[in-house]
């Protein structure tokens, strides 16, 4: 995965000029491209609501390949490579096994298995907007034999969050979610996930991000300014910290990670980044 470089940071992908280089630059990307334009187009005149639109993105990418529809990459190698160093970061950044984990767009637990296996029994809680790809984490759930550690997988509506109780969930983690939503939706995520985060827990989310215009790609792909997001979580009560540790890791992503506003730790707590 590329780094997070400057010039990256400052590409608005949206723009045809863009479009039109990166063609001449790839031109082996085209004919997907278009494909996938076209099926944009159709599912958005079906599908009017974005989580009903991204729903019928995910059926038709899990049908192709389960692993690609939540990592882009058909490659069962890199499906485990990302998984493992979402389970390393939060285990580096204090996760016990005692902990109660919510993973929000779970999918077919590329990480969700690795948690599973590491929490007491009973303490895992996935959900995905995708039934189709739920039916694939319960696949991976027996392939790997952690059918004893009673995981929770539930397919939501909306991220509103009000079948959960509250202050029940010491880590939140949401990979690859907020990369695939529009600003309505984080914004939903952000006004109730205080409610379900415990006292001293957090929240950790990803995003893609962009130092130019924010913007989206054909409304699957949308690129945020941190301070964008930080502004959001702080309407809600939340603070957000900025997670520069992330940033040296081979992943397109960064990451901020939220608590409630009177809760948040100093640094080098469990909270805290790594050394």
């Amino acid at each position: 995965m590329q780094p997070r470089t400057v010039s990256r940071l400052s590409t608005n992908r949206a723009r045809l000029g863009h479009k039109a280089g990166h063609a001449l630059r790839h031109p082996g990307q085209v004919l997907p491209y278009l494909r996938r334009a076209a099926r944009d187009r159709w599912l958005r005149l079906r599908h009017r609501d974005h989580v009903a639109y991204y729903r019928a993105v995910m059926a038709s990418d899990t049908a192709r390949s389960p692993e690609a529809a939540v990592g882009g990459r058909p490659s069962h190698s890199r499906w485990l490579a990302i998984g493992q160093m979402q389970f390393d970061y939060l285990k580096e950044h204090g996760l016990q096994p005692g902990d109660r984990l919510l993973e929000i767009g779970c999918g077919n637990l590329r990480a969700g298995w690795r948690f599973i296996d590491y929490l007491d029994a009973g303490h895992y809680y996935g959900i995905d907007i995708s039934p189709d790809i739920l039916f694939e984490a319960q696949k991976t759930l027996v392939r790997y034999g952690l059918q004893h550690k009673l995981p929770h997988l539930a397919p939501v509506d909306n991220l509103r969050l009000d079948f959960l109780p509250d202050a029940s969930f010491t880590v939140v983690h949401a990979h690859s979610v907020f990369s695939h939503s529009p600003l309505e939706v984080i914004d939903e995520c952000l006004e109730h996930i205080g409610r379900v985060l415990a006292p001293g827990g957090f929240f950790d989310f990803t995003f893609d991000r962009t130092e130019a215009r924010e913007h989206h790609v054909l409304g699957e792909d949308f690129y945020y300014r941190t301070e964008t997001l930080a502004r959001l979580a702080a309407r809600h009560g939340l603070t957000a910290r900025f997670m520069d540790d992330w940033e040296q890791l081979p992943h397109g992503q960064s990451k901020l990670r939220v608590t409630h506003a009177d809760t948040a730790a100093p640094e080098g707590d469990r909270q805290g980044s790594r050394p």
